[in-house]
């Protein structure tokens, strides 16, 4: 079972910042891609963005400007900066690996247990 861990989630005020983190194994076969996904109350889970082993990355347009990813692959660790918060933003954020530079879902086979991010107005 591959393990992957976010952490960071926490409360904040609109427009407040937070950094997200996730930890995962070495090795993850066939996956070379990191993502990060959001579910709302109420709402289907959607990608946020996602970045490859080289730093090639993508963004929901409703984040971008706003969020950040990046990755330290020395540490095995990915993080999303969420700068400009908006309680839209409010939810579940997932880090998940995956097969291609896609906000897809079905391009991810691991993913983490999530960490709760909730903006207040």
């Amino acid at each position: 079972q591959v393990q992957l861990v976010e952490s960071g989630g926490g409360s904040v005020q609109a427009g407040g910042s937070l950094n997200l983190s996730c930890v995962y194994p070495k090795y993850i076969h066939g996956s070379t891609y990191r993502g990060w996904f959001r579910r709302s109350p109420g709402k289907a889970r959607e990608g946020v963005a996602v970045i490859g082993y080289g730093g090639d990355s993508l963004y929901a347009d409703s984040v971008k400007g706003r969020f950040t990813i990046s990755r330290d692959n020395s540490r095995n660790t990915i993080y999303l900066l969420l700068n400009s918060l908006i309680p839209e933003d409010t939810a579940m954020y997932y880090c998940a690996a995956g097969r291609a530079l896609s906000l897809v879902e079905r391009w991810y086979d691991n993913w983490g247990q999530g960490t709760q991010v909730t903006v207040s107005s």
